[in-house]
């Protein structure tokens, strides 16, 4: 052990505030937490045997006692998607167990469950925040078997070291098996169609890979599994065979050889499934669905019916549109196509159709002008002021940015680390936003004083090339306005109860609506031209791209809500209705779900589950769902400004310090359907959601 490993000095000991990132490394994990733990253990047994049954007594003690080993636990887990090594990985895989072994020890407590129930009837001594934070905490003490005993409760015990270990595992082989895939391609008629921008990244892919003389002009180049590699190669690659070896390397990602999740995915359903019977469940997806808005999962195939219903023929129209294109161009394989050919033959209908291509607007998106248009409306929606703060913290990589965010005083009020750039070789793919600090009000020396919030923005957007800044693809814009939309409600929480601060005690069903409500803004026009400006003339998007993107908005978008919904539902029927050891595989659930969800059924092959991490690694199991009960949300809470009129620019702010008012800063104090009657008057409706789609005449 190194001497900055002791456990004197260990930056991961510090337990509160920024961490400091420069200083943490692999070898401080183990001993770190070891002493962390033991200090937890010491404190949980104090308060068990001196509690009193009152706020003070009992939560104060009780989330400062959380928060502490959270604030240590939660960097491992962060480095562990952002800056993953093997020698993280170990670490983690020593402490993982012991981390959990004290969380069921917390959660299992019969001392503070008394606690807990004494406190509960003393409700009307509370606020309305206490209370919904105090019948969260008794539930969750329920569904950790809190009320388990003897053999069953070891066995419960068992099931959640066992998972949690199965979810980490899952996750690290869909990135080894991400990362060791490669086609190096040398040959000019191997990259026949592919753009400028593509060949400029997958040249410093390939240098990156050891062939250092690779440029863009001349190669060699490598494409990779990482999404801005994979989705430009298969939009626009010429050379048919190679979409299709790519497009099947994907498909089966993590499902062969050393880094097979095959047998990891019927493990996990199987113990999830136990799980719920051990707690009273019939199923875990009757589990799940008890700590969210969807009363039952019946409730859940009622949405997505009407969806489908609403979405199925559009998607039929849609294939054969892309069938009698590729015809018009002659294309032998017009009369054949395969789920290789759909995002190729989508892209040169769009083409077609609106005049421009997805690469085309990659010039007019540097991530600079991005966060600046972003910026401006943030500003002008809820008043706050975000300006660069880098150098001022440390940080995890080089590439990463820290932004403050201020109200209308100039008074900082939240901070936010945006980690932007694709980085397959140590980097979970895909977006997310995490939290590094919640807003809290505590005492200190006899005053009381407030931490304010800070969140992770993580994206994999096309990363700098070259003499190029990072050059977004729209897809990519409308990401990093999502995350954005989640780090807001973490942010702009006016709740100085920790337990339900920012995106903290809500429903998980309804955690997506301010960011699939960020979404919309990519599409109203001042905010996509104040967004658009090429990066070398500072010339603004003209008007005829925005026009374009606004026509082209529902373009396939029948075949992409089916897609959300094949996914949904096979998540829920994996959770709900699937045997583990019966007669159907967790594939032959997916492939019976398709024939009702998909107008081009899956390769017999198709392995798609061995890397679906939101249900087997993420926090989605039997809540995929929550994507379109969200939406239902998020685009009636859009159409609130529609009503006022998108031009109106007095009337939208308006709306907006409204939308800050409720959504954005009541987090988890009240119920989620209280927080959109407060911001929309009503109940939400499905309606705005198919206009947005395009589905309105088909529903």
């Amino acid at each position: 052990m190194t001497a900055t490993a002791t456990q004197v000095d260990n930056p991961l000991l510090i337990g509160t505030g920024l961490p400091p990132f420069d200083q943490i490394q692999p070898e401080h994990v183990v001993p770190g937490m070891t002493q962390a733990l033991a200090e937890a253990h010491d404190r949980l047994t104090h308060l068990e045997e001196s509690f009193t049954p009152t706020w003070e007594g009992l939560m104060v003690p009780l989330q400062q006692l959380q928060e502490r080993l959270s604030w240590s636990w939660n960097i491992v887990g962060h480095l562990m998607s952002v800056k993953n090594s093997p020698e993280l990985r170990q670490a983690h895989e020593t402490m993982q167990p012991e981390v959990i072994k004290f969380w069921v020890r917390l959660n299992q407590s019969q001392a503070l469950y008394t606690g807990y129930q004494q406190l509960a009837e003393q409700r009307d001594r509370l606020t309305e925040t206490q209370q919904r934070i105090l019948d969260t905490t008794l539930r969750d003490a329920e569904l950790s078997g809190v009320g388990l005993t003897g053999e069953t409760r070891e066995r419960f015990n068992a099931i959640q070291m066992e998972l949690a270990d199965l979810g980490t595992r899952f996750s690290n082989q869909v990135l080894d098996a991400t990362k060791a895939y490669s086609l190096i391609l040398s040959d000019p008629a191997d990259i026949a169609g592919l753009p400028p921008s593509l060949l400029a990244q997958a040249a410093q892919a390939a240098r990156d890979a050891g062939h250092p003389d690779a440029t863009a002009a001349n190669g060699p180049w490598r494409i990779t599994l990482d999404m801005p590699s994979f989705m430009p190669f298969m939009q626009h690659s010429q050379r048919r065979d190679l979409r299709e070896t790519l497009y099947r390397a994907m498909i089966t990602r993590a499902a062969t050889g050393e880094w097979d999740n095959q047998s990891l995915i019927d493990r996990i359903l199987g113990l999830r499934q136990e799980m719920a019977q051990i707690l009273g469940f019939k199923n875990y997806a009757e589990l799940s669905l008890s700590q969210k808005m969807a009363p039952n999962v019946a409730a859940v195939d009622e949405l997505l019916e009407s969806l489908r219903q609403a979405s199925y023929d559009a998607a039929v129209a849609e294939l054969e549109a892309l069938r009698q294109f590729a015809r018009e161009q002659g294309a032998p394989e017009a009369d054949d196509l395969q789920h290789w050919d759909i995002s190729f033959w989508s892209e040169r209908l769009r083409e077609a159709k609106f005049a421009f291509n997805s690469e085309e607007l990659r010039p007019y998106f540097p991530l600079e002008q991005v966060l600046k248009g972003l910026f401006d409306l943030a500003h002008h929606l809820f008043g706050v002021t975000i300006t660069a703060a880098d150098g001022q913290v440390p940080v995890w990589h080089p590439d990463v940015r820290y932004f403050q965010v201020a109200d209308e005083t100039g008074q900082p009020i939240a901070y936010f680390y945006l980690d932007a750039y694709s980085r397959p070789a140590e980097k979970q793919g895909g977006a997310w936003m995490g939290y590094c600090l919640n807003r809290s009000r505590y005492w200190e020396g006899g005053a009381a004083k407030l931490q304010l919030p800070v969140a992770y923005l993580v994206c994999n957007q096309t990363p700098p090339v070259d003499d190029k800044p990072s050059l977004m693809t729209f897809r990519e814009v409308e990401t990093l306005f999502h995350e954005f939309g989640h780090g807001l409600q973490h942010m702009l929480t006016t709740v100085d109860e920790t337990g339900a601060a920012g995106i903290r005690n809500i429903e998980w069903d309804a955690v997506e609506l301010p960011s699939q409500f960020m979404e919309n803004w990519c599409y109203h026009r001042p905010t996509l031209l104040s967004l658009g400006k090429h990066y070398q003339t500072g010339e603004p998007l003209p008007e005829h791209y925005y026009q374009k993107l606004l026509a082209a908005r529902t373009f396939m978008s029948g075949t992409a809500t089916l897609r959300q919904l094949l996914y949904a539902w096979v998540d829920l029927e994996l959770h709900a209705r699937y045997q583990p050891g019966g007669p159907e595989t967790p594939h032959q659930v997916r492939d019976r779900i398709a024939q009702r969800t998909s107008v081009l059924p899956p390769l017999p092959e198709d392995r798609f589950l061995c890397s679906f991490g939101h249900i087997f690694a993420g926090g989605y199991a039997a809540g995929y769902y929550s994507y379109k009960w969200a939406e239902v949300l998020s685009a009636d809470a859009f159409a609130a400004f529609e009503e006022v009129g998108l031009e109106d620019e007095q009337a939208i702010a308006q709306v907006g310090r409204r939308f800050r008012d409720t959504v954005l800063a009541l987090g988890g104090s009240k119920p989620p359907m209280a927080v959109f009657q407060a911001f929309r008057g009503r109940e939400p409706d499905t309606t705005a959601l198919l206009r947005h789609s395009g589905l309105l005449a088909a529903a």
